[in-house]
């Protein structure tokens, strides 16, 4: 029986968590969501990772189209082409409103019926700091609420959200992976959803920035490294 619900996207952040709960002793169940974003490619990679470490795995059907985000809708544009400090200066359009709120009150509850201990997210404050849903308050503030909003909670056992690369930079996050032999030219991270990554969105743009501070080659093709 899984003791604990990890949040796997199928992206970098998310599979390095997986691998380091692993490497903690968990036994999780790997918690992913088809919440209407603009490509299946990262739901792949989350299962193929999944099937990697021999973890059960859930996708979820979860409509999110409705919110305001460019990564539930195709005809917004993605960021492309920003430095480091111009991701850092606002919130972009690909937040997508209370994401983690939902996504987090889903695993909280299925880590509480399955009478699992904690949630573990690929949460980042630290090169990307642009969500409000991805800093130390917020994780703080939930655990607060779980503390009282449940069974669990209320009966003195309350679930734990547990971050840990919450203040890794993503030089950290490439080498932790690397460390933990994660799967990482598994793994996609990209806005885009082709065949290769584009190499021009943020997220591809910290991830690269990532394995070069690194001293290391990305294993993911890119269309364009800028």
């Amino acid at each position: 029986m899984p003791d604990s619900i990890v949040l796997l996207s199928g992206g970098l952040d998310s599979t390095v968590v997986l691998a380091r709960a692993l490497a903690e002793g968990r036994e999780p169940l790997a918690l992913s969501f088809r919440y209407g974003q603009r490509h299946s490619r990262e739901l792949e990679s989350a299962q193929t990772i999944a099937a990697h470490y021999g973890v059960p795995h859930k996708v979820m059907d979860l409509d999110l189209s409705a919110l305001n985000s460019s990564l539930v809708h195709e005809d917004e544009e993605l960021p492309e082409g920003r430095s480091e400090d111009e991701m850092g200066q606002d919130i972009p359009s690909t937040y997508v409103p209370a994401r983690n709120i939902i996504l987090l009150s889903i695993a909280a509850g299925m880590c509480e019926s399955i009478g699992g201990e904690a949630v573990y997210i690929g949460a980042n404050s630290v090169d990307y700091s642009g969500y409000p849903d991805c800093r130390a308050e917020f994780f703080q503030a939930y655990e607060d609420m779980l503390s009282v909003g449940t069974r669990s909670g209320v009966e003195g056992e309350p679930l734990s959200i547990e971050t840990p690369i919450l203040f890794l930079s993503k030089e950290e996050i490439v080498r932790l992976g690397i460390e933990l032999e994660a799967p990482l030219e598994m793994t996609w991270s990209c806005y885009r959803g082709e065949t290769k990554a584009c190499g021009r969105c943020d997220s591809c743009a910290l991830r690269l920035k990532g394995f070069e501070d690194a001293g290391l080659k990305d294993p993911v093709e890119y269309e364009v490294v800028q």
